[in-house]
């Protein structure tokens, strides 16, 4: 199977964040950065939290009418620009890319439109962040700056204490240094060092207090500013289904085509050779050449009948009909390499599932067959958990996972993941180089309909 690369998940969180040795994290990249998330926080969420504290008392206030609360709901709509804001400085800052929540959609007349407009989750949830985020934002950049300040002072303290006052203690003797207690001052060389270590140490400590910090902003971005678990699951059905329908109209159009361009042909091209040869004996014409053209309208009427019974089996595999065991047993019988079919299930599953389950392993055979360099494959069929788990397993050269089609194919991996997930099934594939290629896919056993 060829090397692939997965399609992207518009669900999926990502975190790109880059790793951070403690020794090494002062010094890192990534603690600046979420440092400087921290600033910008600072700055930012003040606005922000302005403008949730003005969207709940302008809609209250205006509650009595009717025509003012379309301003009121703009404003919670609206209220997605600050978490288009704040997941940009998260993709940024913070290395954690959250997906954009669904656009908003308008309801239908004028009490719809209203009622959408207040409904929206997604304006509520970022005025909640960016309500959540200003006290955040006071308290983790004031203790992060507090460790910063204590580290740079600690260490940097030898150099500029000699600018400090000299103070005199209680024995009469003068110092000049950082005070540490009643009479204890940081103005010998043992102490200065000391000091330059616990600055160190401090040094340590804040790019860690900062890292949590920052940790606290990627959970409450995670949280709050993407899509939910339902609406993210209601975009994935939708796209599934809208993937479903064009896969479904595409293959109508290629049965269309291959009835035109083959079996149409063919049955054409017996009813001329009927005609020559009804035309041969009508006229008193060479028998023998009749009957050629006899046995080639014969032929191709055979042909036409393979093509036919092979389409059909295309739409739906008749052996099927008899259980799906009997239609993998049959499947694995024509297949190029030696297949080992293994079904193991107690309650029959939806026909549509049977019929997913059976062309998933039909492409999963062609795949080994085609890419795997496979001596051979081992298919099994379990229910499990009150699901239908399939397993197609080869001895292959492995490297395979799911890829975006191209113009040169190899995408039936990427097609069989997006038939599976239009019945909220999953696919995995776990290939590594050398192999061996094991893909797996778990379907429901009915189809909620």
């Amino acid at each position: 199977m060829p090397s692939t690369t997965p399609p992207a998940s518009a669900e999926a969180v990502t975190d790109t964040r880059p790793p951070v040795q403690p020794l090494t994290a002062p010094f890192a990249r990534r603690t600046w950065q979420e440092f400087g998330y921290l600033l910008l926080a600072l700055l930012l969420t003040p606005f922000g939290f302005t403008y949730a504290v003005f969207t709940v008392s302008f809609t209250a206030g205006i509650a009595v009418t009717v025509v003012g609360l379309f301003l009121g709901g703009w404003l919670v709509v609206g209220a997605r620009g600050w978490g288009a804001c704040f997941r940009a400085l998260g993709r940024g800052l913070l290395g954690v890319d959250v997906p954009a929540p669904a656009p908003h959609t308008p309801g239908r007349g004028f009490w719809r439109r209203l009622g959408a407009l207040f409904a929206d989750a997604p304006g509520w949830r970022a005025l909640a962040f960016v309500t959540a985020a200003f006290p955040l934002a006071i308290a983790a950049f004031t203790v992060s700056v507090t460790f910063l300040a204590v580290a740079l002072g600690a260490v940097t303290h030898w150099y500029w204490s000699r600018w400090l006052p000299a103070q005199q203690t209680a024995d009469g003797t003068w110092h000049r240094g950082t005070q540490l207690g009643s009479g204890w001052f940081v103005d010998t060389a043992p102490r200065q060092a000391a000091l330059a270590a616990l600055g160190v140490l401090f040094a340590l400590l804040w790019a860690q207090v900062t890292l949590g910090l920052g940790h606290l902003f990627r959970l409450l971005t995670r949280a709050l500013l993407g899509p939910t678990r339902t609406s993210a699951r209601v975009q994935h059905l939708e796209r599934s289904r809208g993937q479903v329908v064009t896969e479904g109209d595409a293959r109508l159009r290629q049965i269309e085509r291959d009835l035109h361009d083959g079996t149409q042909a063919r049955l054409v091209a017996v009813a001329m050779q009927l005609g020559e040869a009804r035309e041969q004996l009508a006229g008193g014409g060479d028998p023998a050449e009749a009957l050629a053209l006899l046995d080639t309208a014969h032929a191709s009427t055979k042909d036409a009948m393979t093509e036919l019974r092979e389409i059909a089996r295309n739409i739906h595999p008749p052996a099927l009909d008899n259980g799906l065991a009997v239609a993998l047993d049959s499947l694995a019988a024509r297949s190029p390499l030696p297949v080992t079919v293994d079904v193991d299930v107690h309650e029959a599953p939806g026909p549509e599932v049977e019929t997913i389950a059976y062309f998933c392993v039909a492409e999963l055979l062609t795949n080994v067959a085609k890419h795997a360099q496979a001596s051979g494959a081992y298919v099994r069929v379990e229910q499990q958990d009150g699901s239908l788990r399939l397993r197609v397993r080869d001895d292959g050269v492995g490297g395979a996972h799911l890829r975006v089609p191209s113009a040169r194919g190899g995408s039936g991996l990427v097609g069989l993941h997006e038939r599976v997930a239009a019945v909220d099934g999953r696919l995995s594939v776990d290939s590594p180089v050398g192999g061996p290629t094991v893909v797996t896919v778990h379907l429901p056993l009915r189809v909620a309909g």
